[in-house]
């Protein structure tokens, strides 16, 4: 085709301007004073125009600190990591405990810290990994502008541009600042990030252009009015950057525990301590031998087994692991708990743009309106053919492969405002294919102005009104031989004044949809399958969005649910978001309160976006995921983000946050059973006044056994058993009776052993003390450590059933760690370990099959129950 047509550009007083920036002088100065500086002066927008700033200009304002420099949101920052790693209460008992073994110099019983310093760092290492991922490519995505200044056009940063800076806009270029248009041809700008409507808009001069949108077609020089944070796009974002923390139901329970223990912790410190120093003889006897360094290192022990640091460490291990799963499938994970939440959501509400459509326009269908000229086809490939194509005429270019022989003589561009284009080939004697004027627009701009009877045209304004109904958009392609009276030598066709042609006849109807994401349907009906409830939230028409979900399989008739007419009370809004799936016309605050009326009727919510519009519903949301093109600010406050866009991505991550939740239930189970018989059992030894029978390093090994290791291999097994809430109080129903029996154990032990050697003083001597007494304390330490290990291998084994070859072998690794630990030298020097008389060994084993005798009836009981629940919560696999 030719390109050396000129085409013409008008630019009617009429525009549909969807949003507006206040340019007032009195706004101004307001922002100014909010600043602090004064205003640098006001200009001549028609000097402006022609000259720009002078370099002494953009001095004096960026001396003033009136520079474009965007708010840091890219990102959560490091210290909004650390607060949320570092501030739990689990952190606070753990370091008060490690000062007091610190201070004591007992370096060796630091072990029990180890969990909470790497539940801390491998927490912040994945969060922060992925604040510098998001960092990267948010730098990949600042490009350059074309300013005017000193009368020339220059390139410069985004970051460089200041107040008044005049912008040169073209097409596919990103408007950096809010500002007033001053000079317009045909410029046409998406505003879908914004406001989520994904028609563009018509901006002639006099209009505003808002940041974050960007060019569709047209030129044009807007004036900067707003930069940085006063920006419209950064105050709307700067709402949805106060820090959340991201609710876990696994971190909720366990903050749950270790406020429980916390609140008991005063009372029962003072209890292990008072037993503690009278079973070594009271205060006197402590102060004059100082063994209160005795006293209070048992009193350590105690609380440091108490407390379910294990289970916390593993929590962070799941998550980290599964983000570093799902980061090889495209998935980044911002808070660990996003892979959790996901598998508790049960709405999912997506915007349209962007989430299930991809933004573009996709070819639907053409309608020919004569029987016998097919030349439309050609035209049809000559305007999707053509380099400046807008998204729509792209879409032309592989249904209509062909274009003229004829050149092109005339032609009028499209715009918004206008919406309609021309094109012309050959001339008036000309008698091929695809001779005369074509014009495509909006069927409701030609219709009337078509050379047909009343009748024809009253039928084809109901047809185009059914068309648009269906959400589908809808042009119309007429034809003429006769070119517009005001036709030139320069303009053959439509003329100096870039008017229609004369006796239009309608060619064609051409209907264009949006173009679903390819993996929208798969992914909506996994969802649907899974009992997720979908919400299709819009800013667009409520018919188009209707259209969209019809498209990928979704059963709805009719409109979407218009969102102007919503209530404003919550609860009348929460009714409307039972009832309805599909809403159209939503504006950001409303997303954000329809979120929340989802949270108020019960529901865990998710919320895709990627337009800034988006951000404070993303950000009220229980899970916030950001597609990996979305807007900066949406990405930094989403939880989660897609980074190759893929809504596919998403089962993937359901899967993931099944199976931690599953995993970790099945842990819970274990880690509480520990903390109930670790309170029962200091409680009970300090009422009996008799000396806690372990020291810190011996406790943690025997977690190491029968939690530690296993833990971590059972908390990264595959686990699909649906999310079913409650999974505190069913553990602690498992657990509260396992730990008594695991006490009961312990006590029946350490009585044997103390009524063996005749000795119910409240301490036994040490060896070094008397090498010849019938039973020292390093023996019954060691026989309490038998009866609980072997005791909790059998909880473990209980736990990880249905067993398999890879479990089984688990456990066999572990008995035969244990009995190592407990003839190895080098392990009985650390440990203390001395083993007792051979009556002692066999009644710590005895005892321990009888406290694992009741550990499986436990399990029988609680099993058969939870099998009888409506929901089985049973972990399995």
């Amino acid at each position: 085709m030719a390109d050396s047509t000129p085409v013409r550009h008008s630019a009617p007083d009429t525009t549909r301007d969807s949003t507006t920036v206040d340019v007032s002088v009195t706004y101004r100065r307001s922002l100014l004073r909010a600043r602090g500086v004064t205003d640098p002066g006001i200009l001549d927008d028609t000097d402006l125009l022609h000259h720009g700033l002078s370099d002494e200009q953009v001095h004096t304002r960026a001396g003033s600190g009136l520079v474009n420099v965007q708010p840091e949101d890219s990102s959560r920052s490091l210290a909004t990591i650390l607060r949320t790693h570092l501030l739990t209460l689990f952190n606070l008992v753990i370091f008060l405990c490690a000062v007091g073994i610190i201070v004591m110099g007992r370096w060796l019983d630091l072990l029990f810290a180890i969990a909470g310093v790497s539940n801390v760092v491998i927490g912040v290492i994945q969060e922060y990994s992925a604040k510098l991922k998001l960092d990267r490519i948010a730098l990949l995505h600042q490009d350059g502008i074309m300013v005017r200044r000193n009368g020339q056009h220059i390139e410069i940063p985004i970051e460089d541009a200041v107040l008044d800076d005049l912008v040169y806009l073209r097409s596919g270029d990103q408007v950096p600042a809010d500002g007033l248009v001053l000079a317009s041809e045909s410029l046409d700008i998406d505003e879908s990030l914004i406001t989520g409507e994904a028609d563009p808009v018509y901006k002639p001069t006099g209009a505003t252009v808002l940041s974050g949108t960007s060019v569709v077609t047209g030129n044009g020089y807007f004036r900067i009015t707003g930069v940085g944070h006063d920006s419209h796009a950064a105050r709307l974002t700067k709402r949805a950057r106060k820090f959340t923390k991201a609710h876990s139901e696994l971190r909720s329970g366990l903050d749950k525990v270790a406020s429980w223990i916390t609140i008991a912790l005063v009372p029962l410190i003072a209890v292990v301590a008072w037993g503690q120093i009278k079973a070594l003889g009271g205060w006197q006897q402590v102060v004059e031998e100082g063994t209160f360094n005795t006293a209070l290192i048992a009193t350590i022990a105690g609380i440091t087994t108490m407390i379910p640091q294990g289970l916390a460490l593993m929590t962070t291990i799941s998550f980290a692991v599964a983000a570093l799963t799902l980061g090889s499938k495209k998935v980044l994970i911002q808070e660990q708990p996003a892979v959790e939440i996901l598998a508790r959501v049960d709405t999912v509400c997506l915007d349209k743009t962007g989430t299930l459509t991809e933004g573009v326009m996709q070819f639907s269908n053409a309608k020919p309106l004569t029987a016998s000229d097919h030349d439309w086809e050609l035209v049809l490939g000559h305007i999707g053919a053509d380099p400046n194509a807008n998204t729509t005429a792209i879409a032309l270019r592989e249904p209509f492969p062909n274009t003229p022989t004829l050149s092109q003589t005339d032609a009028i561009a499209f715009s918004s405002e206008r919406r309609w284009s021309a094109f012309a080939f050959g001339s008036v004697q000309d008698t091929q294919a695809a001779a005369g004027a074509w014009v495509l627009g909006a069927p409701e701009a030609l219709i009337d102005v078509l050379n047909v009877d009343a009748a024809r045209k009253a039928e084809l304004h109901e047809s185009a009104k059914q068309l648009a109904t269906s959400g589908k958009r809808t042009m119309l392609l007429a034809h003429s031989s006769t070119p517009s009276q005001s036709a030139s030598a320069k303009h053959p066709w439509f003329g100096d004044d870039a008017a229609l042609p004369g006796d239009l006849s309608p060619a064609v109807v051409v209907t264009f949809e949006e173009k679903v994401r390819a993996d929208a349907r798969e992914t909506l009906e996994y969802f649907q399958q899974q009992g997720v409830e979908l919400k299709v939230i819009s800013g667009d028409s409520p018919h188009t969005v209707a259209a969209v979900a019809r498209q990928i399989g979704w059963d709805h008739p009719g409109s979407g649910f218009d969102a102007r007419d919503l209530p404003d009370n919550i609860e009348d809004m929460a009714a409307v978001m039972e009832k309805h799936s599909v809403f159209g016309r939503v504006s950001p605050d409303q997303k954000e309160q329809m979120v929340k009326a989802l949270q108020h009727g019960q529901h865990v919510v998710a919320m895709t976006g990627d337009g800034v519009n988006d951000a404070l519903a993303v950000k009220t949301a229980d899970l916030g995921i950001a597609m990996g093109d979305a807007a900066a600010a949406t990405k930094a406050v989403s939880r989660l983000v897609l980074l190759d866009s893929k809504f596919s991505r998403l089962p993937s991550v359901l899967a993931e946050g099944r199976k931690v939740i599953a995993n970790m239930e099945r842990l819970a189970h274990l880690f509480l059973a520990k903390t109930t018989y670790a309170f029962l059992f200091v409680l009970l030894f300090s009422l009996l006044a008799w000396q806690y029978p372990a020291l810190p390093r011996q406790m943690s090994t025997a977690d190491f056994l029968f939690i530690g290791l296993a833990s971590f291999i059972l908390a990264l097994m595959p686990n699909p058993r649906r999310y079913v809430a409650g999974f505190l109080s069913r553990a602690l129903k498992f657990a509260l009776p396992t730990g008594i029996v695991l006490v009961a154990a312990l006590w029946g032990i350490n009585w044997y052993a103390r009524a063996w050697a005749g000795n119910f003083n409240g301490v036994l001597p040490y060896a070094s003390e008397d090498p010849g007494a019938r039973l020292v304390m390093e023996q019954l330490q060691t026989a309490t450590f038998i009866t609980l290990t072997l005791a909790g291998l059998w909880l473990l084994n209980v736990i990880s059933r249905p067993l398999n070859w890879q479990k089984v072998g688990m456990l066999l690794v572990l008995h035969i760690v244990f009995v190592l630990s407990l003839v190895v030298p080098l392990s009985q020097w650390y440990h203390h370990f001395i083993l007792p008389p051979a009556p002692i060994i066999l009644a710590a084993v005895g005892i321990a099959a009888l406290g694992a005798l009741g550990i499986e009836i436990i399990h029988r009981i609680h099993d058969t129950r939870m099998g009888m629940a409506p929901d089985d919560p049973r972990p399995r696999g």
